[in-house]
């Protein structure tokens, strides 16, 4: 980060205030505005943070102009083609990725935490059979530190790393147990035998009446989407883990917090709403109709699974759950059944017709996660807790590095006050 160049806030009347540039090694410079308030007497108001920094991170960087995704520097194209999931969560912890031998020592850890406490199993038994998965996941995650008193003391990195073992090895359980639940199968203990995603598939589909082998594309489908998700920069849940974190909660608290976040329709529920629109079209003979209302305007269809809001041009995740995508449904023979072929017809579409190219309304993230999960035999139920299990790995990489900056402090935004003036009580009779 370069610092020395200065802004200066104008206002008719008053002073000059200067205001420090901060230059990053990408993206936009920031104006340090920290001291802002002290010096004037007035503050930024940004809603929904859009124009502001919360914090410095190593981490990710994201241009959305260009469609580049960065992980401590390594495109997402290079990582998602070249690397595991286990991999990817490792340099999101660390920074740099493993050698051979660290790699299958960080293995080695995470199969070891998998397994969860066995009064968390019959924590489950709290819930009704119908509940979200999601609302599931709050309730067990939270749990957690009931189970772990040592996570509230995370002063030392060692602890620190406990923590993240924990929770990144046992999500997968805790996600697959939220489905079993919900369906009424008994849970599947992890296997020490199995890499982290197939054990994921085992205790998901795996049934105490028969053997189940992962099918090895399935596994490296799934392992993929996990890459995709693992993390992106300071989206909402992110934020919440952070703006969580900086009260000194323990890490299964913010996880649990970021997890609720999530569940809002308008962050993680974006692939579901996606596979209904493909459901709800049902047959191509219907696609020109979508495609119509898709084109106006002033009609009140969304286009759910078109575009992204950061990545304004191109998503370079799409191509690649597009090839996931392409391959699966070749592998399981689904070409012919009318939802894949809805899918492929509407894709088509999307990157060749005049209209959704003007308006870069390519299809995204949201819309391949969708028919690769449903591809994969995922319940639309349980595409969120997909997204929280992946992205559990940089939520936990945010909150470890939140804890070593040195101006890490308790968050406390300030609001543009909009109510009545002060007023007083009628004097008593």
């Amino acid at each position: 980060m370069i610092t020395g160049r200065n802004a200066t806030l104008s206002i008719h009347g008053e002073a000059p205030v200067p205001v420090a540039v901060l230059t990053p090694t990408h993206g936009n410079d920031c104006l340090d505005i920290r001291t802002l308030g002290g010096r004037s007497g007035r503050f930024a108001y940004d809603s929904g943070f859009e124009s502001t920094a919360s914090c410095k991170s190593k981490i990710t960087f994201i241009d959305g102009e260009k469609g580049e995704l960065l992980h401590y520097g390594y495109p997402i194209e290079q990582l998602a083609e070249q690397c595991d999931f286990l991999e990817v969560a490792y340099l999101l912890k660390n920074g740099e990725l493993p050698n051979a031998a660290q790699k299958q020592c960080f293995e080695s850890a995470i199969r070891k935490q998998a397994s969860v406490h066995e009064q968390m199993v019959k924590f489950y038994q709290g819930f009704r059979r119908d509940a979200r998965p999601m609302a599931v996941m709050v309730g067990v995650v939270g749990a957690f530190s009931a189970f772990h008193h040592d996570a509230a003391d995370f002063s030392d990195a060692e602890r620190r790393k406990l923590s993240f073992l924990r929770i990144v090895a046992r999500m997968p359980t805790i996600v697959a147990m939220a489905y079993k639940y919900s369906i009424g199968e008994p849970f599947m203990s992890p296997r020490p035998d199995l890499s982290y995603t197939a054990n994921f598939l085992y205790m998901m589909f795996g049934t105490p009446r028969e053997t189940y082998r992962p099918n090895p594309l399935l596994v490296r489908a799934l392992d993929r989407l996990f890459i995709m998700h693992a993390e992106n920069g300071q989206d909402a849940a992110t934020s919440t883990v952070r703006m969580a974190g900086s009260s000194g909660a323990n890490p299964f608290a913010c996880v649990a917090a970021a997890i609720a976040c999530l569940s809002g329709p308008a962050h993680a529920g974006a692939s579901e709403a996606c596979l209904a629109m493909l459901e709800a079209i049902g047959d191509v003979a219907r696609l020109a109709e979508f495609v119509a209302r898709a084109r106006n305007d002033h009609d009140s269809l969304r286009r759910i699974g078109f575009g992204h809001p950061v990545y304004t041009n191109f998503d370079p995740r799409t191509r690649l759950l597009r090839e996931v995508c392409d391959a699966l449904v070749q592998e399981l023979g689904l070409e012919n059944q009318p939802l894949f072929q809805v899918a492929k017809a509407l894709e088509k579409t999307a990157l060749e017709d005049p209209y959704f190219v003007e308006n870069k309304l390519y299809p995204n993230v949201d819309f391949y996660s969708a028919i690769v999960q449903k591809a994969l035999g995922i319940p639309a139920s349980m595409f969120a807790c997909i997204f929280a299990l992946a992205r559990t790995a940089g939520w936990m990489a945010q909150w470890e590095e939140m804890l070593g900056d040195p101006e890490y402090k308790i968050a406390r935004p300030r609001q543009l006050y909009t109510g009545v003036n002060r007023r007083n009580l009628p004097s008593p009779a």
